[in-house]
């Protein structure tokens, strides 16, 4: 074999370590490459190394054990190379000191940092990273002064009742403790009150709301889990009885239904099905935590708990909104069998809406009825109807109209289906003598308004992302909107600059009120038994 040819193949891949030449420092060879060939060159070509490699080689090809002098990897071996010397004796340069660490290769395998000579040759393990827990299957646990604060309450709140708390002492603990609004007093101690014993002690207590965890979650969480019946991951329209039923008990603006409890049954259903309707947007009856998260009930329930006039309290609770939907429910059941046909809400809003929509309505395209009786609507439909009909720019009340109009529930309403419902309403203008105006017309208006990514239909999210979409649907089936609509009140469009906050709900559920508390009075004071009549009457509930 040349040998000449070996090195020429092996010097492109020398590392200067390997030289083991104690003449010679292994910085200076590896900062000097071309030294470190030359040098490698020169003692390559000596007559005692060629024997060496050919030996070597001859041993390899035998299969004989190759024993490289020099290779031995002990603190002698380091210090003396028994491979030729490429300097005559006695002539070599000096060396530099080296470290007690020896040589760099025997260092590497070495992993305690303190013996490294060298800074630079400094290894550092990995640092491992210890992912804090997540995931709590109770809840996070409550922070050490956070229950300790919490406990100092209660043991205040207990320290004269050691045997507990009767349910009227307990409200107390649901406000100051809790921080829930203190109708919710009357759920929370039948959830601690398992087995209805009348008592709460300051050991269940403080077992349910800081052991179980529930002081570490958020509000819309715990009252979720009060509300809920055990094992079931939705609340239902029942599950608001106890806490309604408190409100009405407590509640210095609900104080005159005292003596009425067919109204306050009546005013605690408004309230549920409202609570529904907006927060509820499957539409299944079932409402979900996420639901309730992404409601404003929570903020409602609290304010309607701070503030002593229910009627200030628009979401949810308002009594006027009350009075106003369920005197209009009553003037439309004449029979007052507490449920409603076609003809009846033919004359809602003095015959506004048009037969062909009331029909879609009957069909219970936008929602099933709940009345359990053929071609009957009852109050809670009612309730989702009028809410519908008086918001039309509400996501709720979109979706209810969509339905109505989308005939072939394909998810878009085409010019043949707003045509159909225009049709009718085209008519009664004609009946009124008004000016007509042609369907065309009318299209190129509705497309101007909600302004569709295409102009061939028009979706529910082209609806959603219009301000005007409302208009729309009074163009299409309630004629006296639609009149209001194109004579434009400057009243109501100066009211809805200076209250921008309201809804068209509230606007419209403020002014029926203030109209048949006028009624009312009027009616009284004929009949001798009402005195004069101020702003701020009363319902006759």
């Amino acid at each position: 074999m040349d040998i000449d040819r070996v090195a020429g193949e092996e010097v492109c891949c020398l590392d200067a370590e390997l030289l083991q030449l104690p003449e010679v420092s292994s910085f200076v060879l590896k900062e000097n490459p071309q030294l470190a060939e030359d040098l490698f060159s020169q003692w390559i070509s000596l007559s005692d190394t060629s024997r060496l490699v050919k030996t070597l080689i001859d041993d390899a090809k035998a299969g004989n054990p190759i024993n490289i002098p020099g290779s031995s990897t002990n603190a002698s071996a380091c210090g003396v190379n028994s491979l030729p010397s490429m300097f005559p004796a006695g002539s070599a340069p000096p060396i530099s000191p080296r470290s007690s660490s020896g040589s760099p290769c025997t260092s590497k395998q070495k992993t305690s940092p303190s013996s490294l000579g060298s800074p630079l040759k400094l290894v550092r393990e990995p640092v491992r990273e210890v992912i804090p827990q997540f995931y709590f299957q109770n809840g996070r646990p409550a922070a050490s002064e956070l229950k300790e604060n919490c406990l100092s309450r209660i043991n205040h709140l207990f320290r004269n009742d050691l045997d507990g708390l009767l349910i009227d002492e307990f409200k107390s603990v649901t406000k100051i403790v809790c921080k829930l609004p203190s109708f919710f007093s009357y759920a929370l101690f039948r959830k601690i009150d398992v087995d209805c014993t009348g008592i709460v002690t300051r050991d269940a207590f403080v077992k349910y709301w800081v052991d179980s965890n529930m002081l570490t979650l958020d509000v819309a969480t715990q009252i979720f889990n009060i509300l809920k019946q055990p094992d079931c991951k939705y609340l239902t329209q029942s599950d608001f009885k106890p806490i309604l039923r408190e409100l009405l008990a407590t509640h210095s603006g609900l104080e005159f239904l005292q003596n009425t409890p067919e109204f306050q049954e009546r005013y605690a259903e408004t309230v549920i099905y409202r609570i529904f309707y907006y927060i509820n947007r499957s539409g299944n009856g079932c409402l979900t935590l996420r639901e309730l998260k992404r409601g404003n009930l929570i903020d409602a329930m609290h304010h309607a708990d701070e503030e002593d006039d229910i009627n200030k309290v628009i979401r949810y609770f308002s009594y006027e909104h009350f009075y106003v939907i369920y005197c209009k429910f009553w003037e439309l059941d004449t029979d007052h069998d507490f449920l409603i046909d076609k003809e009846n809400l033919v004359r809602y809003g003095n015959h506004a809406l048009t037969y062909r929509i009331v029909d879609r309505i009957f069909s219970q395209v936008p929602r099933k009825f709940t009345s359990n009786v053929e071609e009957k609507m009852c109050y809670e439909d009612f309730v989702y109807f009028m809410l519908s009909e008086e918001d039309k720019s509400s996501e709720p009340s979109l979706e209810y109209w969509f339905k109505c109009l989308d005939l072939d529930g394909n998810g878009v309403l085409t010019p043949n289906e707003l045509q159909y419902f225009y049709e009718e309403q085209l008519h009664r203008i004609e009946c009124m003598a008004q000016e007509p105006v042609l369907f065309e017309d009318i299209l190129c208006q509705i497309v101007d308004m909600i302004a569709p990514e295409r102009e061939d239909y028009i979706t529910l999210r082209d609806l959603k992302g219009c301000k005007l979409s409302g208009n729309v649907f009074n163009i299409l089936f309630n004629l006296n909107k639609f009149v209001a609509f194109e004579s434009r009140d400057p009243f109501l469009i100066r009211q809805e600059r200076e209250e921008p906050t309201l809804t068209e709900w509230d606007r419209f559920a403020h002014r029926e009120y203030i109209r048949l508390s006028m009624e009312e009075d009027v009616e009284d004071v004929s009949n001798g038994s009402a005195e004069v009549w101020d702003e701020s009457f009363e319902a006759p509930f």
